[in-house]
């Protein structure tokens, strides 16, 4: 097949990639222009484990190459980002956006493809009308689907092959020409439904975590409160074979878990409360974790802020906690000192520093991304260099030996409350 992706993101550049690696004749498409140069040189623009490689391979046999418009296709892909508004709606416009440039392009028999996530009924009431409006009987002369990506940053290429995905159709020949495009490489079981029950699900998979999570962080609150050792707790319940509690953090980020459940409370917010609530503790984590080092810091004091990404050993700080953490500490007058190792300069607008500039006279380490780098740290140089040899770790991932250095995650932040006096 010819096979056209629109949108060379997280996921439209594995996705790509995956398909040219099986054969198919494949143009990806953006209106990144640096992204469009780089893959037709091979390279590219986001970090991802096993995919710089495997693009490599599949441009230089030609089955890969890279555009900023569509060309006529067996197949189109739309996987564009689908962000929210400030009221937490859901904004479209990049789906509008993408429907609309492949419209040209669109021939008698092409199957389309949206794996954006995207809230319930936008299939049926907002793309479909969009092809529709040129002429085309949709369900019979173009089949549509929605195919939600379901992968794990850090894991794309091995999920994308093994993952079972969810085909939904906007009527039954649709779906079954769609899972028919996945089925060149997909593994995993491919699994037929409507459209509106495949948004459904992709949403409720990411609301479900996003509670979850919720439910980890209001109980680190609560043994904050009363003096008790959180993950302790949450080691503890998770032996019993029903439970499955999440790990309390910084708060929750990542264009998935962080917008997702939005689209449901959009569509439904009187009934949408349980969700509702999540949001709200999730997006309080920031504020907490500003609390906390308040109580380690004084005022004006250097903080050494480890990790901006919403997880750990990738490059993508959409949504991420970090960047409100980053924003409050600054309001707060403290100075910092910003050290990624995954982050590139022109991803972010404050300065970013390397490990030894960041903890120079830094008075704490603040770790809000669980990188490889940061599990095992040069204890002989904190002791040495910063001010007060202290360690914030709000993902539970540094491994502190010295006892000279004092540690903290969400274990012990009941203690801060005891020691307030002398800390500051």
């Amino acid at each position: 097949m010819k096979i056209c992706v629109v949108g060379l993101g997280y996921i439209g550049l594995p996705t790509a990639a995956m398909f040219a690696n099986s054969g198919h004749d494949v143009l990806g498409v953006d209106i990144n222009e640096k992204a469009v140069n780089l893959l037709n040189q091979g390279k590219i623009h986001i970090e991802e484990v096993g995919l710089e490689e495997l693009v490599k391979k599949v441009v230089e046999s030609g089955k890969l190459k890279a555009s900023t418009t569509p060309e006529e296709a067996d197949a189109f892909i739309i996987a564009v980002p689908t962000p929210i508004y400030p009221d937490h709606t859901a904004n479209l416009d990049y789906v509008k956006s993408a429907t609309e440039s492949i419209l040209p392009f669109l021939k008698k028999g092409n199957v389309v493809i949206v794996e954006s996530t995207i809230p319930p009924r936008t299939i049926d009431d907002f793309v479909a009308p969009i092809i529709q409006a040129e002429g085309w009987n949709v369900g019979e002369e173009i089949f549509l689907a929605h195919c939600p990506e379901r992968v794990l940053p850090g894991r794309i290429l091995i999920e994308l092959v093994e993952n079972t995905r969810i085909v939904g159709g906007i009527n039954e020949i649709s779906a079954k020409k769609a899972a028919q495009v996945y089925g060149t490489f997909v593994k995993g079981d491919i699994i037929t439904t409507s459209a509106l029950t495949a948004e459904m699900a992709k949403l409720m998979e990411n609301t479900y975590r996003d509670v979850n999570i919720a439910l980890a962080n209001e109980l680190a609150k609560i043994s904050e409160k009363l003096g008790i050792n959180a993950l302790e707790v949450i080691q503890l319940a998770n032996k019993h074979p029903r439970v499955n509690l999440h790990q309390p953090g910084p708060g929750v980020g990542g264009h998935c878990l962080a917008v997702d459940p939005y689209f449901i409370i959009e569509k439904a917010p009187e009934e949408a409360i349980l969700i509702n609530n999540a949001r709200k503790i999730n997006n309080s984590m920031p504020e907490f974790v500003v609390q906390q080092v308040e109580k380690m810091v004084e005022k004006n004091g250097k903080i050494a802020v480890f990790g901006l990404t919403y997880k750990g050993n990738i490059d993508d700080v959409r949504e991420s906690p970090a960047l409100e953490i980053v924003n409050l500490l600054q309001e707060k007058n403290y100075q910092l000192s910003i050290y990624d190792p995954h982050v590139s300069q022109e991803q972010v607008p404050f300065p970013l520093s390397t490990f030894d500039e960041a903890i120079n006279q830094a008075e704490c380490i603040l770790v809000l991304a669980d990188h490889n780098e940061f599990k095992s740290l040069d204890e002989v140089k904190i002791y040495l260099n910063m001010k007060k040899p202290l360690v914030f770790d709000t993902k539970n991932c540094v491994k502190i030996n010295s006892t000279a250095i004092k540690y903290y995650n969400f274990d012990n932040l009941y203690e801060l409350n005891q020691n307030i006096t002398t800390l500051v």
